[in-house]
């Protein structure tokens, strides 16, 4: 799933006067409903260790990859999210979490 946070979003004037950077929570929200669109409605999660490596600026295009945990609980996902066209070798990586 691809997606762009538009600079207009409400967000942003507070997250950082002048140099505007995407929230981890509004990077969050678009997970979230990437793991809804591929397996339904969540219940209410939380997401211990979600690391955020580089900042997404507003305008920027993102990729989200998504991976089931097998060994882990049901309902586990692993993801990324990928700056633009990147890979994970060019280390454009955003965020990243794994069930823990």
């Amino acid at each position: 799933m691809e997606f762009v946070v538009d600079a207009g979003h409400p967000a942003l004037p507070g997250h950082f006067p002048g140099r505007p950077v995407v929230p981890g929570v509004v990077v969050l929200d678009r997970v979230v409903a990437a793991i809804e669109s591929a397996s339904g409605p969540l219940p209410p999660l939380r997401l211990p260790q979600v690391k955020f490596l580089q900042p997404l600026l507003p305008g920027q295009l993102a990729r989200i990859e998504l991976e089931p945990v097998a060994t882990a609980p049901a309902g586990r996902w692993r993801f990324r999210v990928l700056r633009g066209e990147a890979t994970i070798a060019t280390g454009e990586i955003v965020a990243e979490a794994a069930p823990a």
